[in-house]
């Protein structure tokens, strides 16, 4: 028996349900017959969803439908067989030449560009082709590497090395060319196949104010050295200006150096904040050393002189002194500026790291160092900075907090007394308070404890400096030196520096003519 509505029902069994005799329905008609087998035929469900009533008998009605359309899709599927094609025309070298113009290849396969034309019947390959008759190349002298093996890699012979270098370590020591030094070297025809080229020509800056040249001058056949001394004037540079809204930007602007502008800003920040002390209508002042070639090479040196002024009056200056080369502060009468200070003047007796702690009995964290120092000895800042705590700080007894630029906070334990309140600004070597015995402490000594960014980090790896002033006939130098350099005109040393006849002359090109009028060694 066949299910009602089912795929099997046959077309005899639904016209003897939907279909009436025309002796029983008077309007029996075949349009009728029609609408009714569309109507069954419209609420029949084709394509069963396969993702729901998994093997029930309609599902398996859909998988059924799905598989003999696969299988109908792939017997109509196109042939893969290779499409037959006509045989390939053979053209003549003569058809090929018309063609060549067009042709996308490599132009060592004798591809036509407009500058190379491909090669014919009537061109003859060369049993070997000719060499440049002279070779002229740019080598730099690498970091480590030696002057010989730098000219032998750029194709110098041996013995020509040899002369080369002996030529110029007369005139300075190989030791001192620097790293990066561009040598122009020109090589000539080899005298024979297989032999190395000889040196015509070797041309280099060997030092600032001195310049090199190598080569077969006179029509001789040895190899001589030229010295050209460059003149140079060695005027401090000095820059002057407004702060403005960026000091860094208005001192370039100035035109002072990346590097000139950088050391003053790491040295200024040693004695004022930056970003809280230097205001917009300050006046920055920096001197640097500074080279000017003739030929217009310029190079600048160390800074010499750091200064920031407010209201015409100088409120920083700081000047490098001595065979250390440390800052010394002018308005404190020579005062040594240059790292941070030491807090107390004495030796450490307890180091950064995990220790057993001498009162509580076992091993902690030690995050800061022990110096130690008599009861009631005065503790200082070691750098300018902000008291951001001040009073009772647990383990740490009476204790100072500090906020230094950069990131830098210090802290001061122990104290027997404190002489500074919160909130107040302190200069670097200002007394902030005294040495005590407070908190968990075995004696008087001061714990003083260094964080750069919130984290702890160990005090001993900053170089601390001691108070240092001058006196004397040091101090009367120190003054005279400091006069001297702040009568130089601020961007003096920026202008071109004006080449002597002689000198434009060196740099003419010699003319064929003059050659041939100089008069021949004997």
């Amino acid at each position: 028996m066949v299910e009602s509505g089912g795929f099997g029902r046959s077309a005899a069994a639904l016209a003897h349900d939907q279909i009436v005799s025309p002796a029983e329905s008077p309007s029996f008609s075949l349009k009728t017959v029609c609408e009714q087998f569309a109507g069954r035929l419209a609420a029949f469900d084709l394509v069963p969803d396969l993702g729901s009533d998994i093997g029930s008998k309609r599902w398996f009605r859909g998988f059924a439908t799905f598989f003999g359309l696969s299988a109908t899709a792939l017997a109509f599927w196109p042939s893969f067989a290779p499409l037959e094609a006509a045989a390939p025309t053979q053209i003549d070298d003569a058809a090929r030449d018309e063609y060549r113009s067009q042709m996308i290849m490599p132009l060592a396969l004798g591809a036509d560009s407009g500058r190379h034309m491909g090669a014919t019947a009537l061109v003859a390959p060369l049993a070997s082709a000719p060499e440049r008759p002279r070779l002229e190349m740019v080598a730099t002298l690498a970091k480590g590497d030696s002057f010989e093996r730098m000219l032998r890699r750029a194709g110098v012979g041996r013995a020509d090395t040899v002369k080369v270098a002996e030529l110029v370590g007369g005139a300075i020591a190989l030791d001192d060319l620097k790293p990066g030094t561009k040598f122009d070297i020109a090589l000539g025809r080899r005298p024979a196949p297989g032999e190395p080229r000889p040196v015509e020509s070797i041309a280099f800056r060997a030092r600032f104010d001195l310049a090199l040249d190598i080569g077969r001058f006179d029509q001789g056949t040895e190899l001589s050295l030229t010295q050209k001394v460059i003149r140079v004037d060695e005027t401090p540079l000095r820059i002057r200006g407004v702060v403005g809204d960026s000091l860094y930007r208005s001192a370039r602007a100035a035109g002072a150096p990346a590097s000139a502008v950088q050391a003053y800003l790491k040295t200024l920040g040693q004695y004022v904040n930056l970003d809280r002390d230097v205001r917009s209508d300050d006046t920055f002042d920096f001197i640097v050393a500074h080279r000017r070639a003739a030929t217009g090479e310029r190079q600048a040196g160390q800074l010499l002189y750091a200064g920031l002024e407010r209201d015409e009056k100088p409120r920083v200056q700081l000047m490098r002194w001595g065979e250390d080369g440390e800052f010394y502060e002018a308005s404190g009468v020579g005062e040594q500026r240059g790292g941070l200070m030491a807090p107390v003047p004495g030796r450490t007796t307890s180091r950064f790291g995990m220790r057993r702690h001498p009162i509580l009995g076992y091993r902690r964290m030690h995050a800061g160092l022990d110096f130690k120092a008599r009861h009631g000895t005065p503790i200082v800042a070691v750098t300018d900075g902000r008291v951001t705590g001040a009073g009772r700080m647990g383990g740490c007894g009476n204790a100072v907090r500090l906020r230094h630029g950069g990131g830098l906070d210090t802290r001061y334990c122990h104290m027997s007394r404190i002489a500074v309140r919160r909130g107040q600004d302190v200069r670097r070597g200002q007394v902030i308070g005294y040495v005590g015995s407070t908190g968990l402490s075995t004696g008087p000594h001061l714990h003083y404890e260094m964080y750069r960014g919130g984290r702890a980090i160990n005090p001993a790896s900053v170089t601390y400096v001691t108070r240092a002033q001058l006196a004397g006939a040091e101090l009367r130098r120190f003054k005279d030196t400091l006069g001297k350099m702040k009568t130089i005109e601020p961007g003096a040393a920026l202008a071109e520096l004006q080449q002597t006849a002689a000198e434009l002359a060196a740099q003419e090109p010699e003319r064929e003519i003059d050659k041939l009028s100089a008069p021949k060694n004997s």
